[in-house]
């Protein structure tokens, strides 16, 4: 009985042991394989076959990993300080070194992009981290790819999501907007005056040439203000105009 017992035990202890050697991975997933604590080979997708007591696996997820970049607190290269935040979106291309070269590239990733946010963002100045963002997501993409690069990862996109600033920031925005939209309204003035004054000083020059044109135009203002009766006006005659009537 007893022996009968132990055979039973011997075999269900087998048997978990055959089980426990089999692991099924999806396909975006692949196997870190080690043997005997040394790296052996990257498995996957589908059944893979694991070695009981000498091989181990870790698994890795292929997919797109989209990390929050929490609030950091950026010092421009003008001196305002603002909060910024993004987020990042990148994958693992090679699971040996994402597992090998790092203890932990999911917290690693996090922490260079806080620390590369920082950095890149310090460099420029407040008024292009408002109007220039894509230029600086491509800035802050190529530095963090570059140095995952060793780990396996490959960053595909870095977009800043928010720019915080302080009350009086917004309120010194706001005045220099309102400053800016009435120099550029009394530029258009002043290019409007000018271009009336070059264009009265052509016809000034041109009724110079002509007597005939000015008389003429003086006979049109006269009509224009003979058409308001509410009023006597006394208007002056030039003389040149009664020559002709003076000669006959």
């Amino acid at each position: 009985m007893f022996f009968e017992l132990g055979i039973g035990a011997l075999l269900a202890f087998a048997a978990l042991l055959l089980l426990s050697a089999f692991r099924i991975l999806r396909e975006y997933e692949r196997g870190v394989v080690f043997q005997l604590g040394r790296f052996w080979r990257v498995k996957g997708p589908g059944l893979v076959l694991l070695i009981p007591g000498v091989q181990q696996m870790v698994r890795v997820d292929l997919r797109t990993v989209v990390l929050d970049v929490p609030p950091q607190d950026v010092i421009t290269r003008d001196n305002v300080s603002v909060k910024v935040n993004a987020v990042l979106y990148f994958r693992v291309l090679d699971p040996q070194k994402a597992i090998i070269q790092v203890e932990d590239f999911l917290m690693a990733t996090s922490q260079l992009a806080q620390t590369t946010l920082r950095a890149v963002l310090g460099k420029h100045e407040l008024d292009e981290l408002l109007a220039e963002r894509e230029r600086l997501n491509l800035d802050i993409r190529q530095v963090l790819d570059a140095q995952t690069d060793a780990w396996g990862i490959k960053v595909a996109n870095v977009e800043i999501k928010h720019v915080d600033l302080n009350e009086s920031m917004i309120r010194a925005i706001a005045r220099q907007a309102e400053a800016e939209r009435e120099r550029r309204a009394k530029v258009i003035h002043a290019e409007g005056e000018l271009q009336a004054s070059e264009k009265l000083m052509q016809a000034a020059e041109m009724l110079g040439r002509q007597p005939g044109a000015m008389q003429l135009r003086y006979m049109q203002t006269l009509g224009s203000i003979a058409g308001d009766k509410s009023s006597t006006i006394v208007f002056p005659l030039p003389i040149e105009m009664l020559k002709g009537f003076v000669d006959k």
